[in-house]
């Protein structure tokens, strides 16, 4: 898999994209990360890459042409599956999605900055859009890097126990049931016996029992939504 990321601020995703899973994943080869300064293709001596909007709303807005420019160079060297503009207007992430993006081959993400990005970007470029919440952030970048980080972590190789990743929460529209490590007390705090009782069939039963009764209680939603 091959993710470009165009940004006006790329230093911000130096980190995320170099540690843990994601960078491990790189790494082994399993996925190419290419993170692209918009300003490449800024206008004039200045490079810029923002301007005032047409109506007089306060706040800059990234034009077109350098994203335009920057899109035709990469769709130049390889086909893409999608352009996704990371946006609060888009379809809220969840996991389906992040399941289906991980099947595909080569992506775009476009990180808007400032006010947003010119509408023709996204009626003639863009070809989904994706929220990761009900709020606003000062950038795509972080949400770039979250997105990214559900897709990388699903593809075969990226985790050392492939399997974790089937029992994430939201997998099967259910929050994970609780999880306990060493030592089984601590502090009077004890492991659940059945937890400990070396019997597969139990504890599967249990943690199919917690993870219902967990989503119950805290996000009753889900459950809604599965049917």
């Amino acid at each position: 898999m091959r993710i470009d990321i165009i940004s006006a601020v790329p230093e911000l995703l130096e980190s995320p994209l170099s540690h843990s899973i994601v960078g491990r994943a790189i790494k082994k080869g399993l996925v190419d990360i290419q993170v692209h300064n918009l300003r490449k293709y800024g206008i004039g001596p200045r490079r810029n890459i923002d301007d005032y909007s047409y109506g007089g709303d306060a706040g800059m807005v990234l034009m077109v042409e350098p994203v335009y420019r920057m899109i035709e160079e990469l769709r130049a060297e390889r086909d893409y599956d999608e352009v996704i503009y990371l946006s609060p207007d888009g379809e809220l992430l969840n996991q389906g999605i992040a399941n289906e993006l991980s099947l595909k081959g080569n992506l775009i993400f476009l990180c808007g900055h400032y006010k947003g990005i010119d509408h023709r970007i996204r009626e003639h470029l863009v070809t989904r859009e994706i929220s990761v919440g009900d709020y606003v952030v000062s950038g795509g970048e972080i949400p770039a890097a979250l997105l990214a980080d559900s897709i990388v972590r699903l593809i075969p190789g990226a985790l050392t126990d492939e399997t974790s990743a089937l029992s994430d929460s939201f997998q099967d529209s259910l929050l994970s049931p609780p999880v306990y490590t060493r030592p089984a007390e601590f502090n009077g705090w004890k492991v659940p016996d059945v937890l400990l009782s070396g019997n597969p069939k139990l504890i599967r039963a249990w943690q199919d029992e917690q993870a219902l009764e967990r989503t119950k209680a805290l996000r009753p939603q889900l459950l809604d939504e599965s049917f």
